[in-house]
């Protein structure tokens, strides 16, 4: 393993710029060599992001006793303790050194739509305890959904599609779009122990729309069956979300557009990031796009259901919570 590393220039896309084929080309390309980019004038105000890290703070502050108490459920929504997420085990001995907070669509238990793995209401600190704090998330879901909208939109020109093709029902129409809230304690990462903030991994949906805060350690690997890998920095760009492609979007594109490697390595310095993982609808099939195959590139991929797919990758790098009973 190569650790070496370099910064990595990414390709920034005004979102609020009138020049849709430049923002389209450099979108493209970003997607076609790596995967991330970043995006700006995005819309959700600086003052908010503040205020959004500062109540996940608040929430990580609390005794684990009071964080234990929202301990994830089988619809992945709550809380997940240090070493609870092993992503990379051919390399780590253990999982990684972080905790985190799932929060999805919150719907009532007598939605029909309820029932189905990724829907339901959410797990919420009592309000005593954070007061405004299931407003503020709540708000921050609805904010960056809007964001991930737009991007999308692009990435559909980006594919020779119509604009509006990711806002189809079975697509973004009915989202399973799951916010994250992470904080990484400040281990410092030891490779050669297996020791990792995060460990190696691609993520699987559609696209992660990720806000940082100012400390670094995420890191990309371009060739993922390279020899050593070679990783390259992301640093945080105040103001700026960073965007990566999960696997699905990858599977889309029949190979075109890149589902990258990434992880964190801590650096004995508390950190703080805030995921937003967006997938399409529980029903959606994932297949190769009219526009990304041909009879000298025919599809590469099996035609995989959303929720099939994604319930397999979560069930196979998350502690089974029984583990958690008998604790």
């Amino acid at each position: 393993m190569a650790d070496c590393n370099k910064p990595s220039n990414l390709n920034s896309i005004d979102l609020s710029s009138p020049d849709i084929p430049t923002s389209v080309s450099l979108l493209k390309q970003a997607c076609m060599e790596s995967g991330f980019f970043y995006v700006t004038n995005h819309g959700i105000s600086e003052e908010f992001m503040d205020h959004v890290f500062t109540q996940s703070k608040n929430f990580f502050d609390l005794p684990l006793e009071e964080k234990m108490r929202l301990l994830r459920n089988e619809k992945h929504r709550g809380y997940t303790p240090v070493l609870d997420e092993l992503l990379d085990p051919a390399n780590q001995i253990q999982g990684d050194h972080k905790e985190g907070f799932y929060i999805g669509i919150e719907l009532p238990e007598d939605d029909p739509e309820a029932q189905r793995t990724f829907y339901g209401p959410n797990l919420w600190p009592d309000s005593d305890i954070l007061p405004g704090w299931r407003q503020t998330m709540e708000k921050y879901h609805q904010q960056a959904l809007e964001v991930v909208r737009k991007i999308a939109r692009l990435i559909a020109l980006a594919l020779d599609l119509d604009a509006n093709f990711f806002e189809q029902p079975e697509m973004l129409g009915k989202p399973i779009a799951v916010l994250r809230l992470l904080h990484y304690p400040g281990q410092v990462s030891e490779l050669a122990k297996g020791i990792y903030g995060a460990g190696a991994h691609s993520d699987y949906g559609l696209i992660t729309l990720l806000a940082t805060d100012s400390v670094s350690g995420l890191q990309i690997c371009k060739a993922k069956d390279a020899k050593p890998r070679a990783w390259e920095d992301v640093e945080p760009l105040k103001g700026a979300f960073v965007v990566n492609l999960g696997d699905m979007l990858e599977r889309w594109s029949n190979g075109i557009f890149r589902s990258t490697l990434h992880r964190v390595l801590g650096n004995g310095q508390e950190r703080y990031s805030i995921p937003y993982f967006v997938e399409p609808s529980h029903d959606c099939v994932v297949e190769c796009l009219p526009t990304c195959q041909s009879r000298e590139n025919p599809p590469k991929f099996p035609r995989v259901k959303c929720e099939t797919y994604l319930l397999q990758r979560y069930q196979d790098t998350h502690a089974d919570l029984s583990a958690y009973n008998k604790a």
